[in-house]
């Protein structure tokens, strides 16, 4: 039966104790790791937030009640012992931040018995993930996790100091806002007093954030929920939480410079990491020929060659004929993989393929110099020579080709680079390479849609030389926006804002926004854009991201307290689920099913 805690109160948790504290008496709670009865001696790992630290219940120092209640303590029992710290009596456990220390009980309470749970409380935990969502309250108590929200929390706490340092001011922005849906879909609150109108949850507090600036506000941040109604990945869940910020009277240098010191500080203050500054910078254009990737992987070279004016005229009629159709011809040299087995090879071609492909050409380089290549017999002796030299080709080498248009070239032959990097495993998680690209293109366009979309959003300032093309020429602008990547992966994404209300239009209306339309969306904006309005710009991470790859997690499940899953459900509470028809009634709704949900 569970005893009450009157007139007991902790003194420390379990890993907050040394050997400075032996000899003192202090009282510790926590969950039972595990017991082990050695007879007239007991030995108990107690578990709390701050790690683990060994009780010894020890029959005649303990009373016979007490020594009755350690013998029954199973797996998970919350318990409060009282007891004097010592030296381990055995061999001093290196693994444990207590491995040194013991505590030898005088008394114990049971504040809570439990049953035996799903699976262990342990860190580095096998069960399958299924079940470990399902009982995560379980799932929390381990280590591993619990250090990781540990992290989060102290880069919270971290960046509310730096910035406060910095003049940011702290202002939250609505949850309920108006829908307007240009980029990923909304999640949808209906209103139960005005019937058959609807809020929207933030994608991200944007528009408000500018009006803070009109506003005067100068420097705010905020740390935000953010909501987006979009297919998961391992890096992505509906709900997320934004460092968010924005600043007057400034450029892209003052907001690279204070964002690349705040990086410095969590990282040397959370990791003791030392980010060398200024972090390097690089054009989106430089990224995709380099790299065929917007979000580059430092951390290994195999950067991507243009090889199409060597290879134009050859007689290989895949290579010629992408270039013919306007399309270009890239590779890349994995150094040292020339004898890799055709089944790797293989493996490579349907990665290729996954991404938009036709197919994938490789030439080996044999350590006598000869070539074992899918083409070799459609190009000339000195056609193959050239284009082993333009590749940097050497004996033992495996040089890779893609041939098509560059945007389909860029991702094949960038995820390959990514795929083959951590197939040799070339992509440490304990070091850190960041990078800035610069100047994307302010418009990207979606033949699904037969318009062009803004690459980042509505509201980013091409560079000023560009803004006559905005609608003669969207291909020509580019953005005077800027990504913050970390190791392949971005963590953060900003931009100058457009603050004259004649370029928002303009903008708006290469988007194919009627002006009425735009009003309708963005006309609290627009309005604001009257009244002076100073220059802006912005930033914002994704802190569950950066905080997944600062614990060197591979997963931002990892970092947040309740995530949800692929189909954005929760496992442990079983949400979304229905409602009463009472509900929906009061907010004037009927829901519809899909067909196949009916039968």
């Amino acid at each position: 039966m569970a005893e009450s805690m009157k007139g007991l109160k902790r003194t420390c948790r379990c890993a907050e104790l040394s050997e400075a504290n032996v000899g003192s008496e202090v009282t510790v709670m926590g969950w039972v790791q595990k017991q082990r009865n050695k007879g007239g001696i007991i030995f108990v790992d107690m578990r709390d937030r701050s790690g683990i630290l060994q009780v010894i219940f020890e029959d005649g120092e303990i009373d016979k009640e007490g020594f009755a209640k350690a013998e029954k303590l199973r797996s998970e029992f919350v318990i409060a012992v009282t007891g004097e710290v010592t030296k381990r009596s055995g061999a001093v456990n290196d693994k444990l931040k207590t491995g040194a220390i013991e505590v030898r009980a005088k008394s114990i309470r049971i504040l809570s018995e439990s049953e035996t749970p799903p699976f262990p409380i342990e860190a580095d935990s096998k069960t399958k993930e299924e079940l470990r969502l399902k009982y995560r309250y379980l799932d929390l108590r381990r280590p591993d996790l619990q250090r990781n929200l540990m992290m989060k929390s102290k880069v919270m706490t971290l960046v509310r100091q730096f910035l406060a340092d910095e003049g940011f001011l702290e202002i939250e922005t609505p949850i309920l806002q108006k829908s307007t849906p240009e980029g990923a879909r909304d999640y949808l609150v209906p209103s139960r007093i005005h019937p058959g109108h609807f809020y929207a949850l933030p994608q991200s507090p944007q528009l408000f954030k500018q009006l803070l600036m009109c506003s005067g506000y100068d420097r705010y941040f905020q740390i935000a929920r953010c909501f987006r109604d979009e297919d998961l990945r391992a890096d992505r869940q509906p709900e997320f939480t934004q460092i968010d910020m924005e600043l007057s009277f400034v450029d892209e240098d003052d907001v690279m410079d204070v964002n690349e010191r705040l990086l410095q500080k969590l990282f040397k203050e959370v990791l003791d990491v030392d980010i060398e500054l200024p972090i390097q910078r690089m054009t989106w254009q430089e990224a995709m020929d380099r790299f065929g990737s917007d979000k580059p992987d430092l951390r290994f070279g195999m950067e991507l060659k243009d090889v199409s004016d060597v290879v134009k005229g050859c007689g290989f009629g895949v290579f010629t004929g992408a270039l013919e159709n306007g399309g270009s011809v890239r590779g890349i040299n994995a150094k040292g993989q020339g004898a890799m087995p055709r089944k790797k090879i293989d493996a490579l071609v349907k990665t290729a393929k996954d991404f938009g492909a036709k197919g994938l050409a490789y030439l080996c380089i044999n350590e006598d110099g000869s070539y074992k290549s899918s083409f070799a017999k459609f190009m000339t002796e000195e056609e193959l020579k050239h284009l082993v030299e333009a590749m940097d080709g050497e004996a033992g080498d495996l040089l890779l080709f893609a041939a098509d248009k560059n945007k389909i070239v860029w991702d094949v032959l960038g995820n390959l680079r990514l795929e083959i990097a951590k197939n040799l495993d070339l992509l440490k998680k304990d070091e850190y390479k960041f990078l800035w690209v610069t100047e994307f293109p302010e418009f990207e366009y979606s033949e699904e849609q037969g318009r062009y979309l803004a690459m980042h959003h509505p509201f980013t300032m091409p560079f000023e030389e560009d803004i006559p093309y905005l609608e003669s020429n969207p291909e020509k602008v580019r953005a005077r926006a800027y990504d913050i990547i970390l190791n392949g992966t971005e963590i953060g994404g900003g931009s100058i804002r457009i603050h004259q209300d004649d370029v928002q239009e303009t903008m708006l209306r290469a988007l194919g926004f009627t002006n009425e339309k735009a009003h309708e969306q963005f006309g609290f904006l627009l309005d604001a854009f009257k009244y002076g309005v100073p220059p802006h710009a912005g930033l914002a991470y994704g802190l569950d991201r950066l905080v997944m790859l600062m614990a060197k997690e591979d997963s931002i499940r990892d970092v947040i307290a309740f995530p949800k899953v692929k189909d954005a459900s929760c496992l442990m509470t079983n949400a979304p689920d229905v409602v009463d028809d009472k509900q929906l009634e009061e907010l004037s709704l009927d829901v519809v099913l899909p067909k196949e949900e009916q039968e």
